[in-house]
Parts: structure tokens; C-alpha cells; sequence
């Protein structure tokens, strides 16, 4: 049984990666839920913190915190933990690569 339990966890993180590479929009898509408070494409206009630009390695960190409950937040440590790491890190990268 955790051998059969293991292959299927397996076959879906293979399965999550595949899907990863084959949209190319996947990361974009994912950074949209974050516009209601961040701004489109990372660009704060409403005093919240701006995300586009900012380093790809401080904004994992961020959220990683926010996770961990180490960082203080309202609502970021329940929004991070509906992510995988890969997503967080698709996410971080392509604000990252925002002008």
C-alpha cells in the first residue's frame, strides 16, 4: 500500500512538472491572483508593498516567512500555503523579471 501511495505521488509531481513546461503562461497566470492587492503585474498603486523588480531570492524568503509564520501578515500566511514551492518559485521569478 505506501509503495502504491508513493508511485502515485510520484506520477503527480511528474505530471505537476509537465504541465509546468508545457504552459508558457503558468507563471503569469499564478502571479495574477496576487493584482488584487499587488497591483497588475506587481506594480502597487493602493500602499501595498510592489512586487515587480524586487529580487527573485528576497521574495521567496518572503513568502517562505510568511509560511513559516515567521513573517507577521493578515492574509499572506494562508495565501502562501496554497502553493507549492514550485509555484512560489515560478511566481517569485516572473515578478522578478517585471520592469
Amino acid at each position: 500500500m505506501i509503495i502504491k501511495h508513493a508511485l502515485a505521488m510520484i506520477g503527480l509531481v511528474g505530471l505537476s512538472a509537465f504541465a509546468h513546461a508545457q504552459d508558457p503562461n503558468l507563471a503569469r497566470n499564478l502571479a495574477a491572483s496576487c493584482a488584487n492587492c499587488h497591483g497588475t503585474n506587481g506594480h502597487s498603486v493602493s500602499g501595498m508593498e510592489s512586487l515587480a523588480g524586487e529580487s527573485k531570492d528576497k521574495l521567496m524568503q518572503k513568502l517562505i516567512d510568511f509560511r513559516s509564520g515567521e513573517k507577521p501578515a493578515t492574509i499572506m500566511h494562508q495565501i502562501t500555503k496554497g502553493y507549492s514551492d514550485a509555484q512560489l518559485e515560478l511566481i517569485t521569478a516572473w515578478f522578478a523579471a517585471q520592469k
